[in-house]
């Protein structure tokens, strides 16, 4: 089992910037790619950025050249920074990993518990 804890949501003002962190714990053998999901109310959950192990990224294209998504693999964690932040980023943020528990395992997937992020004036 892993556990994702999210960290640095919070109330900003439109054109802001917030960073957001995600560390990993658990039986971690190896993570592959790790990212942030967003869910706005009464919206389904959008992938917003991923990152794999060897630092690809992808962005949704609402986020493009406003966030930047980044990763220490020596701390399983990932990041978000999030700039030029608008009312429509208001969402509960969500941290994805996949990640395998042994050498020849299956892939595991993990969410965690979701952090506000609300761009309000």
């Amino acid at each position: 089992q892993v556990q994702l804890v999210e960290s640095g949501g919070g109330l900003v003002q439109p054109g802001g910037s917030l960073r957001l962190s995600c560390a990993a714990s658990g039986s971690i053998f190896s993570i592959n790619a790790m990212g942030w999901y967003r869910q706005a109310p009464g919206k389904e959950r959008e992938l917003v950025a991923t990152i794999t192990s060897g630092l690809s990224t992808n962005y949704a294209d609402s986020v493009k050249g406003r966030f930047t998504i980044s990763r220490d693999n020596a701390k399983n964690t990932v990041y978000l920074q999030m700039n030029s932040l608008k009312p429509e980023d208001t969402a509960v943020y969500y941290c994805n990993a996949k990640y395998r528990d042994s050498a020849s395992g299956p892939l595991f997937g993990s969410w965690g518990q979701g952090t506000q992020v609300t761009v309000s004036s």
